[in-house]
């Protein structure tokens, strides 16, 4: 009983770290084009006043904010078999104009992809696709043992 019972336990481990073995993969990426934020200054010109002609001209500055043309690429990617969750998504921007995609695998097979761009003028437009890949299902063969009965 003490045999049966370490080799239930050994092949119960085996099947364990077997199944332990499918690894998840993750990615991504981020590219940013546009430049580094600027400090813009303006100069006022103050004229000395007519009381006092050899005073120095003062000039001011003033910080205003300026941020650079937005220009970037981004996207990931999933795929973690343990789970069964695999997606991915890519985007990209340039200016006010957005483009990019995303999709999502589901359990009976079908891929789910979004594909949207959005802009100042036309707003935001999403059109959805469904790929349907079949999934043919694993057979399980069991054995079945035929009796074979005498007749009395």
């Amino acid at each position: 009983v003490v045999c049966a019972l370490s080799v239930l336990a050994l092949v119960t481990e085996a099947v364990t770290v077997h199944k332990q073995h499918k690894h998840a993969f993750s990615s991504q990426h981020f590219l940013r084009h546009d430049g580094h934020a600027q400090k813009v200054y303006i100069i006022e010109h103050h004229k000395p006043s007519k009381h006092d002609p050899h005073k120095k001209v003062e000039h001011k500055y003033k910080h205003v904010d300026y941020y650079t043309h937005p220009k970037y690429k981004y996207g990931y990617k999933v795929e973690d078999h343990h789970t069964g969750d695999k997606k991915s998504q890519h985007e990209h921007r340039d200016g006010d104009s957005v483009k990019g995609y995303y999709e999502l695998h589901e359990p009976g097979g079908t891929v789910r992809r979004v594909e949207y761009h959005a802009d100042k003028h036309s707003g935001f437009h999403a059109t959805v696709k469904h790929k349907t890949h079949h999934i043919i299902p694993k057979k399980h063969h069991h054995h079945q043992t035929k009796h074979h009965h005498k007749k009395m």
